[in-house]
């Protein structure tokens, strides 16, 4: 019997899968880091990939935005920033002069507490530390893409001299990974912005893992024809959130770099697809709420067979999370619905629900959550407490033969089958 440990809130549950039935547990090839992380960050930022380093790019008197990335990612702000400001403070910017951007997307607000943890006490208290939030006339639109997106930004981030954007690159499954350009749009934008991008999640290029040829990454990018990214610092991390790899310079040139190194980290191989697939997006906070979670059940499709059983071990502590998703999933009674409506109506948030109900069409879903039962079903799928419960049930409907792998890190690992 083999004891696999899953992430869930700050906690874990245990899944006990009999060896004969477990293909493999999906983990990152996450090598060791060569050197520590403090290290591994200002030899990153002294070797920038395509860019001068920062202190070249600045000069005294400009006003900085730096965009960092909210609660709900795991990007550790807190570290990367210290060495960023030193390096500003050294090439003559003040602290007055530097606006620290938390871009919120369509995500709440922080508190002050969370503000002060993502970017640490000593940064919270010498710098101006934002969320990208306000009315209209906090935004401005700063030109229109090619297919008519709106580039609608933040008013202390478009009118900074210079803009320095921070994050961490995993997954995405219809932009095809995070960090690079994704702090500012969609980071720091309007929600009509973020609707106009994210309604091409529809084009059979937008997926997970695809950066050629992918419409919503081209789009965003565009944003640059308009407003400078000046330099960014993007980061890798391993399963257990820790520094593995970090690259900065060209807000193209060194994501693109990064997202190599994610790939030979998380991009698996497999040879078989299973007939359940466990998956975990591995804790807080990347299983806040549903719509962070899906991520990882979005990852484990890859894995599973058709019709195959998918159990998505994730707390939710804050429920389904945005609100026109969760509007979306409580006015439908069939994924269908959803399906259909996405189709007529793009809207942001109801995009999330139309991938739910687009896996709830293929797969049986289980959810192992604190969330009531009645709120499991809105979401087409069967609620359990405990991940061992759910397995059991898994195996007693696909047969006590059945495969299984498992993805404690389901949101940041793809599975991708080779023949």
């Amino acid at each position: 019997m083999e004891n696999i440990s899953l992430g869930y809130g700050n906690g874990s549950q245990t899944v006990q899968i009999p060896e004969e039935n477990l293909l493999g547990c999906l983990k990152p090839q996450n090598k060791p880091a060569e050197i520590p992380g403090e290290e591994m960050i200002k030899k990153a930022l002294a070797n920038p990939i395509g860019t001068a380093p920062l202190s070249k790019i600045v000069a005294p008197g400009e006003r900085v935005a730096i965009i960092i990335s909210d609660i709900t990612r795991p990007c550790p702000s807190f570290l990367l920033l210290p060495p960023v400001l030193e390096e500003l403070n050294q090439a003559g910017v003040k602290d007055e002069d530097i606006t620290i951007v938390s871009g919120l997307g369509v995500h709440r607000p922080h508190t002050a507490e969370e503000m002060k943890k993502l970017v640490g006490p000593q940064v919270y208290e010498r710098f101006n530390c934002i969320d990208s939030y306000g009315g209209e006339g906090d935004f401005i639109q700063v030109g229109q893409s090619r297919i008519g997106t709106p580039f609608q930004v933040f008013r202390p981030v478009a009118e900074a001299a210079k803009r320095i954007c921070l994050g961490n690159i995993d997954y995405h499954y219809f932009a095809g990974y995070s960090g690079g350009v994704k702090a500012l749009v969609p980071g720091v934008c309007t929600r009509t912005t973020i609707q106009a991008n994210h309604r091409m999640m529809l084009h059979p290029k937008a997926k997970v893992g695809i950066i050629e040829g992918n419409p919503v990454r081209a789009d965003m990018e565009e944003v640059i024809e308009f407003l400078s990214i000046d330099f960014i610092f993007n980061v890798v991390l391993d399963e257990e959130k820790n520094l593995m790899a970090a690259v900065a310079g060209d807000f193209i040139q060194a994501h693109r770099a990064g997202c190599k190194i994610l790939d030979q980290a998380y991009r698996l191989p497999i040879r078989e697809l299973a007939d359940i697939v466990v998956t975990s997006p591995h804790g807080f906070p990347k299983d806040i709420n549903v719509y962070q979670a899906q991520k990882a059940l979005d990852n484990a499709r890859w894995a599973a067979k058709a019709g195959g059983i998918i159990i998505l071990v994730a707390e939710c502590g804050e429920g389904l999370g945005e609100s026109t998703f969760s509007r979306w999933i409580g006015e439908a009674h069939h994924p269908q619905d959803v399906l259909k409506r996405i189709a007529q109506d793009f809207q942001l948030g109801g995009h999330k629900a139309a991938a739910i109900a687009d896996m709830a069409e293929q797969f049986r879903i289980f959810l192992v959550s604190a969330l009531p039962e009645k709120t499991v079903h809105k979401l087409f799928m069967e609620p359990f407490q405990e991940a061992n419960q759910a397995l059991q049930e898994a195996l007693r409907i696909k047969g006590r033969e059945a495969k299984i792998w498992v993805m404690p890190t389901g949101g940041t690992t793809l599975p991708q089958l080779v023949v």
